[in-house]
């Protein structure tokens, strides 16, 4: 509620001074709580874990938590920027799977990690999200389907070229992208780094709302900064207290602040939400749709390979089964994290929020013992709630 709004309704008649104030108050305390729905979740299931099993808020178990997110945060990022245009994947887990059986399979043929890692992206993951941007953006094919063929097709080809079993890996510098450490020292180092770049980019982007005229909204920008030190604040004792930042985590950080970056401050970034909220009217724009959709499921397609790779590398083999309904962890992380299933509306911040959220789900009901049947049922439920939550706020 802005200020203006406050004093009109001081000035209504019948509106005495002290309950438009106890008003204000109760309105602004209500639009926080809408307005950081997930980080207080995710606050309060930290907080209740910790109270609830001693080895949750340990340093070793949350830097083996944050190793487990990245691989879901990752295809996370790039499946937020196909829900702001109004489409889905449903065909990266597959690419998951496929992604790891062809780069151990070329790992094996005698290339080296840095032919067969960038073959993997480009063969895999380039191809694949060529083939279904083509379809959504030449025939406007309904992208749900699309995919969804693509689900099969890719897990087929995984089943096929692997023989339906595991492929082992003997390279000896493969399983250093999954599973080595930045040393503490350095680590802390890199926190420094990323804390200068978040503050300068925090700062361009206030610069750029007065430069526009928009209104620079001052609660989101402390919620934004007390947020950014609590997160570093954290990093550095979970990551300077066990061995250092995983590499994966590593990675996933460079790919969130990317996509942040690109969201926030590029002429495409820009033209996603534009394409999301109006695709015809962003056509008479002179935006270039077809482009932008081919980039956009390109984009994530080569995502969902590194992540295949990443854990092919953690694991230090492959499975054709890997990444078994990581699409639905994908698409729960960002519609938890507040993007509309509409389109035009969502932040990659809010996703880094929900796939966190989903791996202290995951992470404490394993600690707790909790039945995993009954853990599909209660991320079921959560996933329900969050869609029925962006209902119910575009219908006020």
């Amino acid at each position: 509620m802005t200020d203006e709004s406050n004093s009109a309704s001081l000035t209504q008649p019948g509106a005495s001074l002290g309950g438009g104030g106890s008003t204000g108050k109760e309105n602004h305390i209500l639009s926080f709580i809408k307005d950081n729905a997930t980080l207080i979740a995710l606050f309060a299931l930290v907080i209740a874990f910790s109270f609830a099993d001693d080895a949750f808020f340990t340093a070793r178990n949350l830097s083996n938590l944050s190793r487990q997110v990245t691989i879901i945060g990752i295809i996370a990022v790039g499946m937020t920027m196909v829900i702001l245009i109004a489409g889905i994947d449903l065909s990266v887990g597959s690419v998951v799977g496929l992604s790891a059986v062809v780069c151990t399979l070329l790992l094996q043929a005698g290339l080296s990690v840095w032919v067969a890692i960038p073959l993997t992206l480009l063969i895999v993951g380039g191809g694949i999200g060529l083939w279904n941007g083509y379809w959504v953006a030449k025939f406007n094919i309904p992208p749900f389907i699309i995919t969804l063929g693509m689900l099969t097709i890719a897990r087929g080809l995984a089943l096929t070229l692997s023989g339906g079993s595991a492929i082992p890996v003997t390279d000896s510098v493969f399983p250093i992208f999954g599973g080595a450490y930045i040393p503490p020292m350095a680590s802390g180092v890199v926190l420094g780094v990323f804390v200068i770049l978040s503050v300068f980019s925090v700062f361009r982007q206030v610069q750029q709302n007065r430069q526009y005229g928009i209104a620079v909204n001052k609660r989101e920008l402390i919620t934004n900064a007390l947020v950014l030190i609590g997160g570093f604040a954290l990093a550095f004792y979970v990551f300077t207290g066990y061995r250092g930042i995983p590499m994966p985590v590593a990675i996933f950080a460079f790919i969130a602040f990317a996509g942040v970056y690109i969201l926030n401050n590029t002429r495409f970034g820009r033209r996603l939400y534009a394409l999301g909220g109006n695709e015809d009217a962003a056509r008479l724009s002179g935006i270039n749709v077809f482009k932008t959709k081919m980039t956009v499921y390109t984009t994530i397609s080569v995502l969902a390979a590194l992540s295949g790779i990443l854990l092919a590398s953690r694991l230090n083999g492959a499975s054709p089964n890997l990444g078994i309904m990581f699409e639905l962890d994908a698409i729960a992380a960002v519609v938890i994290g507040g993007t509309s299933l509409a389109g035009g509306s969502g932040r990659v911040g809010g996703t880094v929020i929900g796939a966190l959220l989903i791996g202290v789900l995951n992470n404490g009901m394993s600690l707790l013992g909790v039945v995993t049947f009954y853990q599909l049922i209660i991320k079921g439920l959560i996933i329900i709630l969050a869609v029925w939550f962006d209902v119910i706020q575009k219908r006020k």
